[in-house]
């Protein structure tokens, strides 16, 4: 079963996915889905080259986007400076 988004959570998820230090567990947490159904929604809505690109990065040692990989010092998913996100809802000043 494929869970549909609007435009809004598919940009949102699209840049979770992308940054190096957001893990797929963050991306469960906030959107319910599992780290497969992120790389299919990032082949579907993806440009084949960029998908290409995305997993080759994800796969990379540069990426801590699966948390077992990442160093245990690290342990929150999102920026000092910001405010707390519950559930992609981001509080502004």
């Amino acid at each position: 079963m494929v869970k549909e988004f609007n435009v809004i959570q598919t940009d949102r998820i699209i840049e979770m996915a992308w940054e190096d230090r957001t893990p797929f567990e963050a991306i469960a947490f906030q959107f319910g889905i599992s780290e497969s159904e992120v790389i299919e929604l990032m082949r579907r809505e993806l440009k084949p080259s960029s998908f290409r690109l995305w997993r080759k990065r994800v796969n990379s040692g540069v990426s801590q986007k699966h948390l077992m990989k990442r160093n245990p010092e690290i342990d929150r998913f999102k920026c000092t400076r910001q405010r707390t996100i519950s559930h992609n809802k981001i509080s502004k000043r």
